[in-house]
Protein backbone atom coordinates (compact mmCIF):
# COMPACT_ATOMS: atom_id res chain seq x y z
CA UNK A 1 0.00 0.00 0.00
CA UNK A 2 1.13 3.53 -0.66
CA UNK A 3 1.91 5.76 2.28
CA UNK A 4 -0.41 8.76 2.58
CA UNK A 5 1.11 12.07 1.54
CA UNK A 6 0.14 14.96 3.80
CA UNK A 7 -1.88 17.18 1.52
CA UNK A 8 -4.11 20.06 2.43
CA UNK A 9 -6.67 20.46 -0.13
CA UNK A 10 -4.79 22.62 0.79
CA UNK A 11 -2.18 19.84 1.43
CA UNK A 12 1.25 19.58 2.91
CA UNK A 13 3.68 17.65 0.72
CA UNK A 14 7.37 17.52 -0.04
CA UNK A 15 8.22 20.22 -2.57
CA UNK A 16 9.13 18.76 -5.93
CA UNK A 17 12.16 19.89 -7.88
CA UNK A 18 11.60 21.67 -11.16
CA UNK A 19 14.23 19.44 -12.73
CA UNK A 20 11.88 16.81 -14.14
CA UNK A 21 9.38 19.17 -15.74
CA UNK A 22 9.28 21.48 -18.71
CA UNK A 23 11.76 21.30 -21.53
CA UNK A 24 15.12 21.09 -19.76
CA UNK A 25 17.58 23.90 -20.39
CA UNK A 26 15.04 25.95 -22.35
CA UNK A 27 12.75 26.16 -19.30
CA UNK A 28 15.64 27.09 -17.01
CA UNK A 29 16.72 29.81 -19.42
CA UNK A 30 13.19 31.29 -19.51
CA UNK A 31 13.00 31.27 -15.71
CA UNK A 32 16.44 32.87 -15.34
CA UNK A 33 15.68 35.52 -17.95
CA UNK A 34 12.32 36.39 -16.36
CA UNK A 35 13.79 36.65 -12.85
CA UNK A 36 16.50 38.97 -14.17
CA UNK A 37 13.97 41.29 -15.85
CA UNK A 38 11.63 41.24 -12.85
CA UNK A 39 14.47 42.03 -10.44
CA UNK A 40 15.67 44.98 -12.51
CA UNK A 41 12.16 46.44 -12.84
CA UNK A 42 11.60 46.06 -9.09
CA UNK A 43 14.94 47.68 -8.23
CA UNK A 44 14.58 50.60 -10.66
CA UNK A 45 11.09 51.51 -9.45
CA UNK A 46 11.96 51.06 -5.76
CA UNK A 47 14.95 53.44 -6.13
CA UNK A 48 13.87 55.93 -8.79
CA UNK A 49 10.08 56.27 -8.79
CA UNK A 50 8.97 59.88 -8.25
CA UNK A 51 7.33 59.07 -4.89
CA UNK A 52 8.97 57.00 -2.21
CA UNK A 53 8.07 53.31 -2.46
CA UNK A 54 7.72 50.81 0.39
CA UNK A 55 9.93 47.98 -0.98
CA UNK A 56 8.25 45.23 1.02
CA UNK A 57 4.69 46.20 0.09
CA UNK A 58 5.76 46.75 -3.52
CA UNK A 59 7.23 43.24 -3.70
CA UNK A 60 4.12 41.71 -2.16
CA UNK A 61 2.01 43.55 -4.73
CA UNK A 62 4.20 42.05 -7.47
CA UNK A 63 3.84 38.55 -6.04
CA UNK A 64 0.07 38.90 -5.73
CA UNK A 65 -0.10 40.24 -9.28
CA UNK A 66 1.69 37.16 -10.62
CA UNK A 67 -0.42 34.76 -8.61
CA UNK A 68 -3.66 36.46 -9.70
CA UNK A 69 -3.02 35.02 -13.17
CA UNK A 70 -3.38 31.51 -11.75
CA UNK A 71 -6.20 29.95 -9.71
CA UNK A 72 -7.51 31.64 -6.51
CA UNK A 73 -6.06 28.88 -4.30
CA UNK A 74 -2.44 29.67 -5.18
CA UNK A 75 -1.64 32.44 -2.70
CA UNK A 76 1.21 34.08 -0.80
CA UNK A 77 0.82 33.75 2.98
CA UNK A 78 2.45 36.47 5.05
CA UNK A 79 3.28 36.43 8.76
CA UNK A 80 -0.20 37.64 9.76
CA UNK A 81 -1.87 34.58 8.23
CA UNK A 82 0.50 31.89 9.49
CA UNK A 83 -1.74 31.21 12.51
CA UNK A 84 -4.60 30.42 10.14
CA UNK A 85 -2.39 27.88 8.36
CA UNK A 86 -1.65 26.23 11.71
CA UNK A 87 -5.39 26.06 12.34
CA UNK A 88 -6.01 24.25 9.05
CA UNK A 89 -3.14 21.79 9.42
CA UNK A 90 -3.26 21.15 13.18
CA UNK A 91 -6.87 21.94 14.07
CA UNK A 92 -5.71 23.96 17.08
CA UNK A 93 -4.86 27.57 17.85
CA UNK A 94 -4.39 29.94 20.76
CA UNK A 95 -7.55 32.02 21.01
CA UNK A 96 -10.78 32.81 22.83
CA UNK A 97 -13.20 30.43 21.05
CA UNK A 98 -15.15 32.98 19.03
CA UNK A 99 -15.84 33.23 15.30
CA UNK A 100 -15.76 36.81 14.06
CA UNK A 101 -17.42 38.12 10.91
CA UNK A 102 -18.53 41.35 9.25
CA UNK A 103 -22.13 42.44 9.58
CA UNK A 104 -22.44 45.51 7.38
CA UNK A 105 -19.46 47.56 8.66
CA UNK A 106 -19.45 46.04 12.13
CA UNK A 107 -16.90 43.48 13.34
CA UNK A 108 -19.31 41.04 14.97
CA UNK A 109 -19.27 37.80 16.97
CA UNK A 110 -21.13 35.33 14.75
CA UNK A 111 -20.47 32.09 16.61
CA UNK A 112 -19.09 30.82 19.92
CA UNK A 113 -17.36 27.55 20.78
CA UNK A 114 -18.81 26.05 23.91
CA UNK A 115 -16.55 25.90 26.95
CA UNK A 116 -13.95 28.42 25.88
CA UNK A 117 -13.06 31.83 27.27
CA UNK A 118 -15.43 33.97 25.18
CA UNK A 119 -18.49 31.86 25.97
CA UNK A 120 -17.61 31.29 29.63
CA UNK A 121 -17.13 34.97 30.32
CA UNK A 122 -20.36 36.12 28.74
CA UNK A 123 -19.63 37.16 25.17
CA UNK A 124 -22.78 36.73 23.07
CA UNK A 125 -23.47 36.05 19.40
CA UNK A 126 -24.30 39.39 17.84
CA UNK A 127 -21.94 41.41 20.06
CA UNK A 128 -20.14 44.10 18.06
CA UNK A 129 -16.41 44.36 18.79
CA UNK A 130 -15.57 48.04 19.19
CA UNK A 131 -11.94 47.73 20.34
CA UNK A 132 -9.30 45.06 20.86
CA UNK A 133 -6.40 46.03 23.12
CA UNK A 134 -7.07 49.70 22.46
CA UNK A 135 -7.30 49.39 18.66
CA UNK A 136 -10.59 50.43 17.06
CA UNK A 137 -12.05 47.60 14.99
CA UNK A 138 -13.76 48.27 11.67
CA UNK A 139 -14.01 47.07 8.08
CA UNK A 140 -10.59 48.55 7.24
CA UNK A 141 -8.64 46.30 9.63
CA UNK A 142 -11.02 43.33 9.66
CA UNK A 143 -8.69 41.21 7.49
CA UNK A 144 -6.11 41.34 10.30
CA UNK A 145 -8.59 40.22 12.97
CA UNK A 146 -6.73 36.92 13.48
CA UNK A 147 -3.58 38.75 14.58
CA UNK A 148 -5.64 40.60 17.21
CA UNK A 149 -7.58 37.62 18.55
CA UNK A 150 -5.12 34.74 18.29
CA UNK A 151 -1.85 34.54 20.21
CA UNK A 152 0.26 32.68 22.72
CA UNK A 153 -1.51 30.53 25.30
CA UNK A 154 -2.12 32.27 28.62
CA UNK A 155 -1.89 35.80 27.25
CA UNK A 156 -4.78 38.22 27.67
CA UNK A 157 -6.83 40.19 25.19
CA UNK A 158 -9.04 43.11 26.22
CA UNK A 159 -12.18 43.64 24.17
CA UNK A 160 -14.70 46.46 24.31
CA UNK A 161 -18.11 45.27 23.19
CA UNK A 162 -21.15 47.15 21.94
CA UNK A 163 -24.23 45.11 22.81
CA UNK A 164 -27.69 45.77 21.47
CA UNK A 165 -29.80 47.04 24.36
CA UNK A 166 -26.83 48.31 26.41
CA UNK A 167 -26.02 52.03 26.43
CA UNK A 168 -22.39 51.71 27.53
CA UNK A 169 -19.57 49.64 26.05
CA UNK A 170 -18.87 46.40 27.91
CA UNK A 171 -15.25 45.48 28.69
CA UNK A 172 -14.06 41.87 28.72
CA UNK A 173 -10.58 40.63 29.58
CA UNK A 174 -10.25 37.20 28.00
CA UNK A 175 -7.44 34.67 28.37
CA UNK A 176 -6.17 32.96 25.25
CA UNK A 177 -6.23 29.18 25.55
CA UNK A 178 -5.71 26.24 23.24
CA UNK A 179 -8.81 26.02 21.10
CA UNK A 180 -9.34 22.71 19.34
CA UNK A 181 -11.67 22.89 16.40
CA UNK A 182 -14.28 20.14 16.28
CA UNK A 183 -14.96 18.92 12.78
CA UNK A 184 -17.99 16.91 13.86
CA UNK A 185 -20.32 19.63 15.13
CA UNK A 186 -23.22 17.24 15.79
CA UNK A 187 -23.57 13.49 16.21
CA UNK A 188 -26.72 11.85 17.50
CA UNK A 189 -29.83 9.87 16.71
CA UNK A 190 -32.33 12.03 14.89
CA UNK A 191 -35.24 11.64 15.13
CA UNK A 192 -34.38 10.62 18.69
CA UNK A 193 -36.59 7.52 18.67
CA UNK A 194 -35.10 6.26 15.39
CA UNK A 195 -31.98 4.23 14.58
CA UNK A 196 -30.80 6.91 12.19
CA UNK A 197 -27.52 8.62 13.06
CA UNK A 198 -27.18 12.23 11.95
CA UNK A 199 -23.57 13.40 11.55
CA UNK A 200 -22.86 17.06 10.76
CA UNK A 201 -19.27 17.40 9.55
CA UNK A 202 -18.15 21.02 9.22
CA UNK A 203 -14.43 20.68 8.43
CA UNK A 204 -11.53 18.37 7.60
CA UNK A 205 -8.69 19.03 10.02
CA UNK A 206 -6.46 16.17 11.12
CA UNK A 207 -8.91 14.70 13.66
CA UNK A 208 -12.00 14.51 11.41
CA UNK A 209 -11.81 10.75 10.76
CA UNK A 210 -11.23 9.94 14.42
CA UNK A 211 -14.20 12.09 15.44
CA UNK A 212 -16.47 10.24 13.01
CA UNK A 213 -15.21 6.85 14.18
CA UNK A 214 -15.53 7.68 17.88
CA UNK A 215 -19.04 9.06 17.38
CA UNK A 216 -20.29 5.97 15.54
CA UNK A 217 -18.81 3.65 18.19
CA UNK A 218 -20.49 5.66 20.94
CA UNK A 219 -23.85 5.70 19.15
CA UNK A 220 -23.67 1.93 18.62
CA UNK A 221 -23.34 1.44 22.39
CA UNK A 222 -26.69 3.20 22.80
CA UNK A 223 -28.49 1.24 20.08
CA UNK A 224 -27.74 -0.18 16.66
CA UNK A 225 -27.03 2.40 13.95
CA UNK A 226 -29.09 1.19 11.00
CA UNK A 227 -28.80 4.26 8.78
CA UNK A 228 -26.65 7.39 8.56
CA UNK A 229 -27.20 10.89 7.22
CA UNK A 230 -23.77 12.44 6.69
CA UNK A 231 -24.23 16.18 6.31
CA UNK A 232 -21.44 17.85 4.30
CA UNK A 233 -23.44 20.95 3.36
CA UNK A 234 -21.40 24.12 3.70
CA UNK A 235 -18.24 22.11 4.44
CA UNK A 236 -15.38 23.84 2.52
CA UNK A 237 -12.92 20.96 2.96
CA UNK A 238 -9.42 20.82 4.42
CA UNK A 239 -6.78 18.08 4.57
CA UNK A 240 -6.62 15.29 2.02
CA UNK A 241 -5.52 12.89 4.77
CA UNK A 242 -8.67 13.77 6.70
CA UNK A 243 -10.87 13.13 3.65
CA UNK A 244 -9.28 9.68 3.30
CA UNK A 245 -9.73 8.93 7.01
CA UNK A 246 -13.40 9.90 6.88
CA UNK A 247 -14.00 7.84 3.71
CA UNK A 248 -12.45 4.78 5.37
CA UNK A 249 -15.24 4.80 7.97
CA UNK A 250 -17.77 4.01 5.22
CA UNK A 251 -16.01 2.22 2.34
CA UNK A 252 -14.89 -1.38 2.22
CA UNK A 253 -11.23 -2.14 2.93
CA UNK A 254 -8.98 -1.87 -0.16
CA UNK A 255 -11.47 0.20 -2.14
CA UNK A 256 -9.95 3.16 -4.02
CA UNK A 257 -10.80 6.51 -2.41
CA UNK A 258 -9.04 9.09 -4.57
CA UNK A 259 -6.18 9.50 -7.06
CA UNK A 260 -3.86 12.50 -7.28
CA UNK A 261 -2.11 13.54 -10.50
CA UNK A 262 0.38 16.39 -10.84
CA UNK A 263 1.97 18.06 -13.87
CA UNK A 264 3.68 14.80 -14.81
CA UNK A 265 0.64 12.95 -16.14
CA UNK A 266 2.50 9.65 -15.90
CA UNK A 267 2.87 10.04 -12.15
CA UNK A 268 -0.25 9.12 -10.21
CA UNK A 269 -0.74 8.44 -6.50
CA UNK A 270 -3.69 6.31 -5.45
CA UNK A 271 -5.15 6.15 -1.96
CA UNK A 272 -7.08 3.09 -0.77
CA UNK A 273 -9.15 2.36 2.30
CA UNK A 274 -7.00 0.54 4.84
CA UNK A 275 -9.55 0.04 7.62
CA UNK A 276 -12.53 -2.19 8.17
CA UNK A 277 -15.37 0.38 8.05
CA UNK A 278 -16.94 1.29 11.38
CA UNK A 279 -20.21 2.11 9.55
CA UNK A 280 -20.40 -1.54 8.41
CA UNK A 281 -23.50 -2.04 6.25
CA UNK A 282 -25.55 0.95 7.42
CA UNK A 283 -27.39 2.63 4.58
CA UNK A 284 -26.06 6.12 3.94
CA UNK A 285 -27.32 9.40 2.51
CA UNK A 286 -24.77 12.20 2.06
CA UNK A 287 -26.10 15.76 1.96
CA UNK A 288 -24.20 18.25 -0.23
CA UNK A 289 -24.72 21.75 -1.59
CA UNK A 290 -22.75 24.42 -3.43
CA UNK A 291 -20.77 25.06 -0.25
CA UNK A 292 -19.47 21.47 -0.16
CA UNK A 293 -15.97 21.62 -1.61
CA UNK A 294 -12.61 19.93 -1.86
CA UNK A 295 -12.31 17.22 0.84
CA UNK A 296 -16.12 17.09 1.05
CA UNK A 297 -16.23 16.25 -2.64
CA UNK A 298 -13.60 13.54 -2.23
CA UNK A 299 -15.77 11.80 0.38
CA UNK A 300 -18.99 12.29 -1.58
CA UNK A 301 -17.34 11.21 -4.84
CA UNK A 302 -15.90 8.03 -3.34
CA UNK A 303 -19.22 7.06 -1.75
CA UNK A 304 -21.07 7.81 -5.00
CA UNK A 305 -18.64 6.01 -7.33
CA UNK A 306 -18.67 2.86 -5.16
CA UNK A 307 -22.47 3.05 -4.80
CA UNK A 308 -21.99 2.98 -1.03
CA UNK A 309 -24.68 5.57 -0.45
CA UNK A 310 -26.93 8.17 -2.04
CA UNK A 311 -25.83 11.76 -2.63
CA UNK A 312 -28.70 14.19 -2.06
CA UNK A 313 -29.06 17.97 -2.26
CA UNK A 314 -27.66 20.38 -4.85
CA UNK A 315 -24.50 20.22 -6.98
CA UNK A 316 -21.30 20.71 -4.98
CA UNK A 317 -18.80 23.53 -5.42
CA UNK A 318 -16.49 21.78 -7.89
CA UNK A 319 -12.96 22.11 -6.51
CA UNK A 320 -10.76 19.34 -7.86
CA UNK A 321 -7.43 21.08 -7.25
CA UNK A 322 -4.84 20.09 -4.66
CA UNK A 323 -2.52 22.58 -2.99
CA UNK A 324 0.95 22.22 -1.49
CA UNK A 325 2.18 24.43 1.34
CA UNK A 326 5.75 25.54 0.66
CA UNK A 327 7.60 27.25 3.56
CA UNK A 328 9.44 30.42 2.55
CA UNK A 329 11.82 32.67 4.47
CA UNK A 330 10.82 35.20 7.15
CA UNK A 331 7.89 33.14 8.45
CA UNK A 332 6.00 33.29 5.17
CA UNK A 333 4.85 30.54 2.84
CA UNK A 334 3.35 29.82 -0.56
CA UNK A 335 0.23 27.76 -1.08
CA UNK A 336 0.45 26.46 -4.64
CA UNK A 337 -1.78 24.22 -6.71
CA UNK A 338 0.33 21.19 -7.60
CA UNK A 339 -2.16 18.51 -8.62
CA UNK A 340 -5.73 17.52 -9.40
CA UNK A 341 -7.64 14.79 -7.64
CA UNK A 342 -9.80 12.16 -9.31
CA UNK A 343 -12.66 10.13 -7.88
CA UNK A 344 -12.54 6.29 -8.05
CA UNK A 345 -14.34 6.20 -11.42
CA UNK A 346 -11.63 8.48 -12.85
CA UNK A 347 -13.44 11.82 -13.02
CA UNK A 348 -12.00 15.18 -12.04
CA UNK A 349 -14.83 17.34 -10.74
CA UNK A 350 -13.01 20.69 -11.07
CA UNK A 351 -15.69 23.09 -12.32
CA UNK A 352 -13.74 26.20 -13.38
CA UNK A 353 -10.94 26.01 -15.95
CA UNK A 354 -8.54 28.79 -14.94
CA UNK A 355 -6.31 28.15 -17.96
CA UNK A 356 -9.01 29.05 -20.47
CA UNK A 357 -8.08 32.11 -22.56
CA UNK A 358 -4.98 32.66 -20.40
CA UNK A 359 -1.62 32.91 -22.16
CA UNK A 360 0.22 32.09 -18.92
CA UNK A 361 -0.77 28.44 -19.34
CA UNK A 362 0.51 26.03 -21.96
CA UNK A 363 -0.82 22.62 -22.94
CA UNK A 364 -4.22 21.05 -23.50
CA UNK A 365 -7.33 21.19 -21.37
CA UNK A 366 -9.20 18.08 -20.23
CA UNK A 367 -12.58 17.27 -21.75
CA UNK A 368 -15.21 18.84 -19.50
CA UNK A 369 -18.12 16.53 -20.23
CA UNK A 370 -16.72 13.01 -19.99
CA UNK A 371 -19.14 10.37 -18.69
CA UNK A 372 -17.93 7.75 -16.22
CA UNK A 373 -19.54 4.73 -14.59
CA UNK A 374 -19.96 3.81 -10.93
CA UNK A 375 -19.43 0.26 -9.65
CA UNK A 376 -23.11 -0.49 -10.34
CA UNK A 377 -22.89 0.99 -13.85
CA UNK A 378 -24.63 4.27 -13.01
CA UNK A 379 -23.60 7.29 -15.10
CA UNK A 380 -21.68 10.18 -13.51
CA UNK A 381 -19.91 13.09 -15.23
CA UNK A 382 -16.73 15.06 -14.66
CA UNK A 383 -15.87 18.77 -14.45
CA UNK A 384 -18.98 20.09 -12.76
CA UNK A 385 -18.81 19.24 -9.08
CA UNK A 386 -20.56 16.26 -7.52
CA UNK A 387 -24.03 16.08 -9.04
CA UNK A 388 -26.42 14.48 -6.50
CA UNK A 389 -28.26 11.27 -7.25
CA UNK A 390 -31.35 13.07 -5.99
CA UNK A 391 -31.56 16.82 -6.60
CA UNK A 392 -33.47 18.57 -3.81
CA UNK A 393 -33.48 22.33 -3.25
CA UNK A 394 -33.54 23.68 0.30
CA UNK A 395 -34.35 27.07 1.72
CA UNK A 396 -37.08 29.54 0.94
CA UNK A 397 -38.50 30.12 -2.53
CA UNK A 398 -39.06 33.77 -1.67
CA UNK A 399 -36.55 36.26 -3.07
CA UNK A 400 -37.51 38.65 -0.28
CA UNK A 401 -36.72 36.08 2.42
CA UNK A 402 -33.38 35.40 0.70
CA UNK A 403 -32.69 39.14 0.75
CA UNK A 404 -33.49 39.32 4.47
CA UNK A 405 -31.06 36.48 5.06
CA UNK A 406 -28.34 38.07 2.93
CA UNK A 407 -28.67 41.39 4.76
CA UNK A 408 -28.46 39.69 8.14
CA UNK A 409 -31.89 40.84 9.29
CA UNK A 410 -32.70 37.52 11.02
CA UNK A 411 -29.32 37.63 12.77
CA UNK A 412 -29.83 41.24 13.92
CA UNK A 413 -33.41 40.69 15.06
CA UNK A 414 -32.46 37.58 17.03
CA UNK A 415 -29.67 39.52 18.74
CA UNK A 416 -32.07 42.32 19.66
CA UNK A 417 -34.83 39.93 20.77
CA UNK A 418 -32.52 37.71 22.83
CA UNK A 419 -30.95 40.66 24.65
CA UNK A 420 -34.41 41.96 25.61
CA UNK A 421 -35.77 38.69 27.01
CA UNK A 422 -35.04 37.19 30.41
CA UNK A 423 -35.93 33.69 29.29
CA UNK A 424 -36.87 32.09 25.96
CA UNK A 425 -38.49 28.70 25.44
CA UNK A 426 -38.78 27.97 21.73
CA UNK A 427 -41.22 25.14 22.38
CA UNK A 428 -43.90 27.51 23.68
CA UNK A 429 -43.00 30.60 21.65
CA UNK A 430 -45.98 31.91 19.72
CA UNK A 431 -45.07 31.93 16.01
CA UNK A 432 -47.60 34.61 15.06
CA UNK A 433 -46.43 36.94 17.80
CA UNK A 434 -42.78 36.33 16.87
CA UNK A 435 -43.56 37.13 13.22
CA UNK A 436 -45.34 40.34 14.18
CA UNK A 437 -42.39 41.45 16.30
CA UNK A 438 -40.05 40.72 13.40
CA UNK A 439 -42.22 42.77 11.00
CA UNK A 440 -42.24 45.66 13.48
CA UNK A 441 -38.45 45.40 13.79
CA UNK A 442 -38.10 45.66 9.99
CA UNK A 443 -40.15 48.85 10.00
CA UNK A 444 -38.11 50.30 12.87
CA UNK A 445 -34.89 49.49 10.99
CA UNK A 446 -36.33 51.11 7.84
CA UNK A 447 -35.57 47.93 5.92
CA UNK A 448 -36.14 48.37 2.21
CA UNK A 449 -36.22 45.65 -0.42
CA UNK A 450 -36.25 46.44 -4.12
CA UNK A 451 -37.40 43.54 -6.25
CA UNK A 452 -36.19 42.86 -9.77
CA UNK A 453 -39.63 43.87 -11.05
CA UNK A 454 -39.32 47.25 -9.33
CA UNK A 455 -35.88 47.79 -10.83
CA UNK A 456 -37.24 47.04 -14.30
CA UNK A 457 -40.15 49.43 -13.80
CA UNK A 458 -37.70 52.07 -12.62
CA UNK A 459 -35.72 51.61 -15.83
CA UNK A 460 -38.93 51.77 -17.88
CA UNK A 461 -39.88 55.01 -16.16
CA UNK A 462 -36.46 56.52 -16.83
CA UNK A 463 -36.38 55.44 -20.48
CA UNK A 464 -39.94 56.62 -21.11
CA UNK A 465 -39.06 60.01 -19.62
CA UNK A 466 -35.96 60.24 -21.81
CA UNK A 467 -38.04 59.35 -24.87
CA UNK A 468 -40.77 61.86 -23.89
CA UNK A 469 -43.51 59.20 -23.71
CA UNK A 470 -43.86 58.93 -19.93
CA UNK A 471 -47.11 60.94 -19.89
CA UNK A 472 -48.78 58.30 -22.04
CA UNK A 473 -47.54 55.46 -19.81
CA UNK A 474 -47.70 57.06 -16.37
CA UNK A 475 -51.07 55.56 -15.38
CA UNK A 476 -50.00 52.05 -16.34
CA UNK A 477 -46.63 52.43 -14.59
CA UNK A 478 -48.26 53.74 -11.41
CA UNK A 479 -50.73 50.83 -11.48
CA UNK A 480 -47.87 48.31 -11.81
CA UNK A 481 -46.00 49.97 -8.93
CA UNK A 482 -49.10 49.66 -6.72
CA UNK A 483 -49.60 46.00 -7.62
CA UNK A 484 -45.95 45.12 -6.96
CA UNK A 485 -45.96 46.96 -3.61
CA UNK A 486 -48.95 44.85 -2.53
CA UNK A 487 -47.27 41.66 -3.76
CA UNK A 488 -44.21 42.49 -1.65
CA UNK A 489 -46.35 42.96 1.45
CA UNK A 490 -48.32 39.80 0.78
CA UNK A 491 -45.11 37.86 0.13
CA UNK A 492 -43.91 38.30 3.71
CA UNK A 493 -47.24 36.92 4.97
CA UNK A 494 -47.14 34.10 2.42
CA UNK A 495 -43.69 33.00 3.60
CA UNK A 496 -44.33 33.64 7.28
CA UNK A 497 -43.34 30.06 8.09
CA UNK A 498 -39.93 30.49 6.41
CA UNK A 499 -39.34 33.74 8.32
CA UNK A 500 -40.23 32.22 11.69
CA UNK A 501 -37.99 29.22 10.89
CA UNK A 502 -34.97 31.47 10.25
CA UNK A 503 -35.61 33.54 13.39
CA UNK A 504 -35.95 30.43 15.57
CA UNK A 505 -32.68 28.99 14.27
CA UNK A 506 -30.89 32.20 15.23
CA UNK A 507 -32.52 32.20 18.66
CA UNK A 508 -31.65 28.52 19.17
CA UNK A 509 -27.99 29.33 18.48
CA UNK A 510 -28.05 31.96 21.22
CA UNK A 511 -29.78 29.65 23.69
CA UNK A 512 -27.87 26.42 23.07
CA UNK A 513 -25.02 27.20 20.68
CA UNK A 514 -24.32 25.15 17.56
CA UNK A 515 -26.22 22.11 18.81
CA UNK A 516 -29.29 24.24 19.35
CA UNK A 517 -29.10 25.72 15.87
CA UNK A 518 -28.63 22.31 14.21
CA UNK A 519 -31.49 20.61 16.06
CA UNK A 520 -33.84 23.52 15.33
CA UNK A 521 -32.85 23.56 11.64
CA UNK A 522 -33.59 19.84 11.24
CA UNK A 523 -37.22 20.42 12.23
CA UNK A 524 -37.87 22.14 8.89
CA UNK A 525 -35.13 20.72 6.65
CA UNK A 526 -36.59 19.52 3.34
CA UNK A 527 -33.39 17.78 2.25
CA UNK A 528 -33.05 15.93 5.55
CA UNK A 529 -36.73 14.89 5.47
CA UNK A 530 -36.36 13.40 1.98
CA UNK A 531 -33.13 11.68 3.05
CA UNK A 532 -35.08 9.98 5.86
CA UNK A 533 -37.85 8.96 3.45
CA UNK A 534 -35.29 7.31 1.17
CA UNK A 535 -33.54 5.55 4.06
CA UNK A 536 -36.87 4.26 5.34
CA UNK A 537 -37.77 2.79 1.93
CA UNK A 538 -35.50 -0.08 0.84
CA UNK A 539 -37.16 -0.11 -2.58
CA UNK A 540 -36.33 3.55 -3.28
CA UNK A 541 -32.85 3.30 -1.74
CA UNK A 542 -31.86 0.18 -3.69
CA UNK A 543 -33.43 1.54 -6.87
CA UNK A 544 -31.41 4.76 -6.75
CA UNK A 545 -28.20 2.75 -6.32
CA UNK A 546 -29.13 0.28 -9.05
CA UNK A 547 -29.02 -2.59 -6.54
CA UNK A 548 -32.29 -4.23 -7.63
Amino acid sequence: MLKKAKYIIIPIIVVVSLGFIGSGQDLYFKISKSIDIFGKVYKEISLNYVDEINPEEFMIAGIKGMLSELDPYTVYIDENLQKDVDLITKGKYGGIGATIGLREDNVTVVDLLEGYSAQRQGIRIGDVISEIDGTKMNRANYEKISSFIKGDLGTQVEMKIKRDGEKELLTFVLVREEVEIKNLTYAGFYPEESNNAYLKLSGFTRSAGKEIGDALRELNTQKEVKSIVLDLRGNPGGLLDAAIDVSEKFLQKDQLIVSVKGRDINSETKYYAKEIPIAKQSNIVVLVDDGSASASEIVAGAIQDHDRGIILGTTSFGKGLVQTLVPLSYNTSLKITTAKYYTPSGRCIQKVDYSENNNVFEGTVEDKTVEYKTDNNRSVTSAGGIVPDTLVENGSESSQVKNLLAKGMFFKFATNYFNRQKEIDLNILDDSKLYEEFATYLNDQQYNYTSESERLIGRLKKISQDEKIYTSLSNQITEMETIIAKIKTDELDKYKRDIVKEVKEELAARIDGRNGRIIESLKHDKQFDIALEILNSPTIYNGLLNLN
